[in-house]
């Protein structure tokens, strides 16, 4: 055998060699039980929402769980519980069970609300009983990806982690307490900033008022036609700013609430008092502040029914409330400030401007705010 055919014989045994350890250790590892690469009962499920909150539910055996807890703590040890004791046995360690979960939005550490669900017993007694274990809470302002690491399994476990609205959800393994990869936020998921928050209320408060909101208009022109003098422009327009911004910040905090059945056929209504009365004063009387007053309360429960719909952000809630009001003054403004500098301001000395301006206009705003209200009553 010649030098070459030597050392390709040799290259041939060394590969075979490498193959059978390769086997033999593959085998060996199959038939020895690991604790650290065993699969257990343990599953996590975390999802971000878009009102930029998060809910994480851990399943898992509720017996097993309350035996390593206790273990973690140095409590004495349970047993023979029924489900019932056990589930209560598990909310009063509340404490423990988020202290034994690391939940992390970057840098910073989350502090979860713990809420054991009730244990369910499968009608197949062959499969054992679970308990979700769920932890909820507010994404931080200054989020960027997440993290999750748990102390109460010492097996492999499955980690879902899904982005509301954001299509499938992704999957990691982890082994036992591992902290698990970096997972990214989708962008409509993190928090908004402040100025975020500022921007987006000062504007649906202005859209309310212009150019969405037709019977807030009419009202605000109906307050407007009364008169061209400044001052009682300003005395009706702060008490209905006033009292709007009472209801509109107690209907949201839940300490008011009126059906809109009856709210909308009202704003309505107030729409058509302003203006008749414009047709049989041109005064400021005193019952006219009052009275503006009073419908701007209920306009202030119509602002709120928009606020509800959309949703406040829990961490900038008086934020966004304040801007949203402030956005509804600017709307209103703006409809005063176009009627007089368009119209108004040209025609207000002439003598037939209350004749062929103030009254025409009056009906007509009348006339929609009847049409109006008969119309939400019958709805």
């Amino acid at each position: 055998m010649n030098f070459c055919e030597r050392s390709n014989s040799h290259n041939r045994n060394r590969r075979l060699t490498r193959v059978v350890i390769s086997a033999v250790l593959t085998a060996v590892s199959l038939a020895l039980p690991a604790r650290a690469h065993e699969i257990g009962t343990t599953q996590v499920r975390a999802l971000f929402r878009k009102d930029h909150t998060f809910s994480i539910d851990v399943v898992t055996a509720p017996q097993a769980l309350l035996n390593k807890i206790e273990a973690r703590t140095h409590l004495p040890r349970s047993s023979k519980l029924n489900p019932a004791q056990l589930q209560q046995r598990l909310q009063s360690l509340a404490p423990q069970l988020a202290d034994a979960a690391s939940i992390r939005f970057g840098g910073e550490t989350a502090v979860p609300n713990v809420e054991v669900q009730p244990i369910v017993a499968p009608a197949d007694p062959r499969q054992a009983s679970y308990v979700v274990v769920r932890f909820t809470g507010d994404i931080p302002l200054r989020a960027s990806d997440f993290t999750w690491q748990y102390a109460l399994t010492y097996a492999a476990y499955a980690l879902t982690l899904q982005n509301e609205g954001h299509g499938a959800p992704a999957h990691q393994w982890l082994e036992g307490d591992q902290r698990s990869a970096p997972f990214p936020l989708a962008r409509d998921i993190l928090p908004p900033t402040r100025l975020e928050v500022m921007k987006q209320y000062l504007k649906l408060g202005f859209t309310h008022i212009v150019p969405h909101g037709l019977d807030h208009i009419l009202f605000v022109l109906g307050i407007f036609l009364l008169t061209t003098r400044i001052r009682a422009i300003l005395a009706q327009v702060t008490a209905f700013t006033i009292a709007h911004s009472i209801t509109l910040g107690l209907t949201i905090y839940g300490l008011v609430s009126l059906s809109p059945r009856i709210v909308e056929p009202m704003i309505a209504l107030s729409i058509v008092y302003v203006a008749v009365e414009n047709l049989v004063t041109s005064e400021l009387k005193p019952w006219r502040v009052a009275i503006v007053f009073a419908f701007g309360l209920l306009h202030g429960m119509g602002f709120a029914g928009v606020l509800k719909e959309m949703g406040l952000p829990r961490s900038e809630f008086l934020t966004a409330l304040i801007t949203f009001n402030v956005g509804v003054e600017l709307g209103q403004l703006t409809v005063i400030a176009a009627a007089f500098v368009l119209v108004v301001y040209w025609i207000r000395k002439k003598p037939w401007y209350r004749s062929r301006f103030v009254i025409p206009a009056s009906l007509v705003i009348a006339a929609v705010g009847l049409f109006w209200t008969v119309q939400r009553v019958l709805l």
